[in-house]
């Protein structure tokens, strides 16, 4: 016959007077029918059995005065594994009648048993094996499966209630002897069986019980964790929404500020339109006048024909280039406006972002202050074309200047929309990537949210109120491009004083077309025009506007002097004011003498 392993011999006994015990616990318990106090001898019992349990195969330790093997040491290693069980730690510390550690695991087992939680607590020793093992041998009863059956039948120990006095007890000198008598059946005990059915069928009812009050408990704690989450994240939110509306009453500020600010500029505009009408009148009746002059001297002016032959046609060469000029401006012009409705596609594309208007009014501010000097700048042009057309040679210089600066000045504005134009691409691809971060964002909250339907209602109306300020800044917009369109008639009216410019070229054409007719009657003015030069001439240098106005209608101009040359000048070639060496204040200045004090200004100025 095989011998057997008196270990495992030991581990089966153990776990057949655990399973007698703790069934007879439950029997008695039930049938006694209120709760267990520490003198009922089944449970003291069931307290003797379990310290076996727990001292089998323990190691032992030794110290200096003598050797030490208790089971206080595996079960303190419980409160490390399982955070509910320092409580029971704690109090089993702070009892005052405890010395040994012996009666410190006899007062947790207790009050284990009375938490009901003595089976769970036992369950996350047992699977810890590595810690185990520094208390245990290898073929000790919590090491093995034994164990483990052990902690499954402790289960059932949750259906007794027991209200056990741990302070008045003397747990240091109780002795731990196991009374079989009390396991031994009797003939009444066999006739009991179907009472036992009936308490089996009720532990486990009991069992099935308690095991949904903890899923329950589990579900109602990860319901509390998921309320507080979902409560940080509405509180962030609600932080989010009040920096956001910050934001937006800022941006309604400036919005404002921009709009006075283009009110004042739009004005301004006006109020220099209305001028410039005013001086093209004018140079339009003096053109008038002057052309009048013209034809009468035309007609007297046969014999200058062949002498001013060459003068004609440099001056052909010259309104040629001047043509060419134009069509580059026309060109230029036509390039603004192909800028302008791309800027107003991206526009009409992003009215549903909230944080472009200020972009947006920066750019059509910007946009308007280009406008302005490019009219200025036409405007300038065509009041040259004018006085070029009365003064023939000596403004063409003047007009290559300032046909120079202009053209400078259109390289500074295309230079400076290239630069706006990568400013609102940055700006676009940043409020892009916030605005699908805020969209993810609010998916998020959309999907935790369907739970908690108050707070739902109360995001519901926050966003009903971004929706109304989304709506006042579409409003907004829509007078920007209002706006856009009182430009759009300013143009109109440039293309009209384009026309007009137009048509005194188709009439300076006719005027040449006279001139041919007219040689007879240039050699007679000529007789005139000598006598007269004669006479002005023996003063000095005369202004030839001043000769042509005297030959003309035979009456003395009004004369000036140049501050700078000295030279006689009339109105129109000396209306010009600077400050000179001579004179802080400013000065009459010829136009010769005006270039070339500007030309020196821009030299030395860095």
């Amino acid at each position: 016959l095989a011998v057997k392993d008196p270990t495992a011999v030991e581990r089966a006994n153990l776990l057949n007077m655990a399973k007698l015990s703790i069934k007879g616990l439950i029997e008695s318990a039930l049938s006694f029918g209120r709760t267990l106090d520490s003198d009922y001898p089944p449970l003291q019992q069931f307290f003797v059995v379990m310290e076996h349990c727990l001292k089998h195969g323990l190691k032992v330790r030794k110290s200096f005065l003598s050797y030490n093997k208790t089971i206080w040491g595996p079960l303190e290693l419980v409160e490390k594994l399982y955070p509910e069980a320092e409580e029971i730690a704690a109090s089993v510390r702070d009892l005052p009648g405890l010395k040994t550690p012996l009666g410190r695991a006899r007062a947790w087992l207790r009050l284990a048993l009375m938490q009901k939680k003595m089976a769970d607590y036992l369950r996350c020793l047992i699977i810890q094996r590595d810690l185990l093992s520094e208390f245990y041998e290898y073929h000790a009863l919590m090491m093995e499966e034994e164990g483990a059956v052990i902690v499954g039948l402790l289960v059932g120990l949750n259906v007794i209630d027991a209200n056990l006095c741990v302070k008045g007890e003397d747990l240091d000198s109780q002795v731990g002897v196991i009374d079989f008598s009390v396991y031994l059946k009797s003939d009444d005990d066999i006739g009991g069986k179907e009472r036992n059915v009936q308490i089996a069928a009720i532990l486990d009812q009991k069992n099935y019980v308690e095991e949904l009050n903890r899923q329950l408990n589990s579900t109602v704690s990860s319901l509390h964790a998921r309320v507080d989450s979902l409560e940080k994240s509405n509180t962030k939110l609600i932080e989010e929404l009040a920096i956001a509306k910050n934001n937006i009453i800022k941006l309604q500020e400036e919005n404002h500020q921009l709009r006075s600010e283009n009110t004042l500029i739009l004005m301004k505009t006006q109020h220099h339109l209305e001028a410039t009408k005013v001086d093209v009148e004018a140079e339009l009746q003096t053109y008038k006048h002057s052309r009048q002059g013209l034809d009468e001297m035309y007609t007297e002016a046969r014999r200058q024909l062949r002498e001013e032959a060459q003068l004609r046609q440099d001056m052909e060469n010259e309104l040629v280039v001047q043509v060419s000029m134009k069509h580059e401006i026309e060109l230029a012009m036509k390039l603004l406006e192909k800028d302008i409705h791309e800027k107003q596609d991206t526009l009409i594309g992003l009215r549903q972002q909230l944080d472009e208007v200020k972009a947006i009014n920066v750019e059509m501010y910007q946009k308007l202050q280009v406008s302005e000097d490019a009219m200025k700048e036409k405007n300038e042009i065509i009041s040259r074309l004018e006085d070029k057309t009365n003064q023939i040679n000596a403004t063409m210089k003047q007009l290559e200047q300032r046909l120079q600066q202009a053209e400078k000045a259109q390289m500074d504005a295309e230079a400076e929309d290239e630069k706006l134009k990568q400013e609102y691409v940055n700006k676009s691809e940043s409020l892009q990537n916030e605005f699908s971060q805020k969209e993810k964002q609010l998916l998020q909250l959309e999907t935790d949210l369907k739970i908690e339907k108050e707070w739902r209602q109360t995001l519901e109306d926050d966003l009903q109120k971004e929706k109304e300020t989304v709506s006042h800044l579409r409003t907004e917009t829509q007078e920007i491009v209002n706006l856009k369109k009182e430009f759009l008639k300013l143009q109109e009216k440039n293309k009209q004083l384009k026309s007009i410019c137009e048509d005194q070229e188709a009439a300076l054409q006719e005027l040449a077309s006279k001139l041919s007719e007219s040689k007879l009657k240039i050699e007679d003015i000529k007789e005139a025009n000598k006598a007269l030069q004669g006479a002005l001439e023996s003063r000095g240098f005369v202004c030839t506007c001043l000769i042509i106005w005297c030959v003309t209608w035979h009456v003395a101009a009004v004369q000036h002097h140049c501050r700078n040359c000295g030279e006689i000048f009339c109105n129109a070639c000396s209306d010009n004011e600077l400050p000179l060496p001579s004179s802080p204040k400013p000065v009459r200045v010829c136009d010769s003498c005006h270039a070339i004090l500007i030309q020196r200004c821009s030299s030395t100025v860095p």
